[in-house]
């Protein structure tokens, strides 16, 4: 399935970036001018090909890519109106992903940056998360950014533009794949989250589940537990020969989940002076999560930051704000460049 979506802001500068998106399961491609105007944003879906299998199949993926690429970069162009000679750079995910995945749009990158002999940047895909932001918002620094998605749940500080560093991350499971397994346990379809949040914003009551804080001081976060138990509840129900409240287990798994993060990402941000709180990734859709993190910032008066759904999941128009954040420093990638699946989001930050 192929959606496209544009906004408008106001991107003073000119230069015009044709970024590409290839790291799981989704091929992208968007045209950004100025870092902040969507020109178009291009993206082709894999679901229904992954969800017969209840996750991402990275050889399918890698090959559906291949057969995508070409025309989404075309339909790109072709909904902002440009030509290949009107794109000042080239942006592509370097990583963290899959590596077969990410290989593909690299290829495609390297390959139209020499052709036209324009500068080629390589992109951090967390990066282009937090900074999905931007193309909706001002930001402000010193800010926190919560961010939550299938592969990820980090707290990232962002001292000034383009400087991250990470104060809190998972230890084992991150947000997503909590809620995919707890999904698959339940019976439900790829991907969980949606139906799992569904099913929590029925229910009349919730079935009470363990909080992992862990450290008092810490900002690291652990789900494999509350998966555990999420377990526990579904075998000791079903060994009663009870029927299984399923909207109550949901609500209680999603208020597990919530109260942990947005109780971690409040401290964070209070620490650390953050000016705004900032929610990012492909969770950031969740309402339950969504609706709890509105409501504690409304409290203490923290702003709260929070991209459409269709800026949260993967798309290309995030990692062309990011890339816009390299170019205008003149910070560019060789034509060496690899595909890194183990990329550090630290080492990317402008001064690094």
């Amino acid at each position: 399935m192929v959606s496209h979506s544009k906004y408008t802001t106001d991107g003073a500068a000119a230069d015009v970036i044709l970024a590409i998106e290839t790291s799981c399961d989704e091929t992208s491609a968007a045209v950004i001018r100025g870092g902040k105007t969507i020109m178009s944003n291009v993206v082709s879906s894999q679901i229904d090909i992954h969800e017969r299998f209840g996750g991402v199949v990275p050889e399918l993926a890698s090959r559906k890519h291949v057969e995508s690429i070409t025309l989404i970069i075309e339909q790109a162009l072709e909904e902002a109106e440009v030509e290949l000679k009107d794109i000042s750079a080239i942006a592509v995910t370097q990583g963290p992903g899959l590596v077969g995945a990410l290989l593909v749009g690299i290829v495609a990158a390297k390959s139209l940056a020499m052709a036209l002999d324009i500068p080629l940047i390589g992109t951090h895909h967390i990066a282009g998360h937090i900074y999905a932001n931007e193309l909706v918002h001002d930001m402000a620094y010193p800010c926190m950014a919560l961010v939550v998605s299938g592969g990820h749940t980090e707290l990232v500080l962002l001292a000034s533009e383009g400087e991250f560093r990470v104060v809190g991350r998972t230890r084992d499971d991150a947000v997503g794949e909590a809620y995919d397994k707890v999904a698959r346990a339940l019976r439900l379809p790829y991907p969980g989250g949606p139906h799992i949040d569904r099913l929590a914003h029925e229910a009349e009551e919730a079935i009470e589940l363990p909080r992992a804080w862990l450290e008092s001081e810490s900002y690291d976060f652990s789900f494999s537990g509350l998966k555990s138990a999420v377990l526990a509840v579904i075998n000791q129900t079903r060994m009663k020969g009870l029927e299984l409240n399923e909207a109550a287990l949901a609500r209680g798994f999603q208020e597990s989940v919530t109260e942990v993060l947005v109780t971690k990402a409040m401290r964070a941000a209070r620490e650390y002076g953050a000016k705004q709180l900032l929610l990012c990734g492909g969770v950031a859709a969740n309402r339950g999560l969504r609706s709890a993190l509105a409501a504690r910032c409304e409290a203490e008066g923290l702003p709260l930051l929070v991209p459409p759904n269709s800026l949260c999941t993967d798309n290309a128009a995030m990692i062309g704000a990011a890339a816009f954040l390299k170019l205008k420093r003149e910070q560019l990638t060789g034509l060496d460049m690899k595909a890194d699946p183990g990329f550090s989001l630290e080492s990317w930050s402008v001064g690094g």
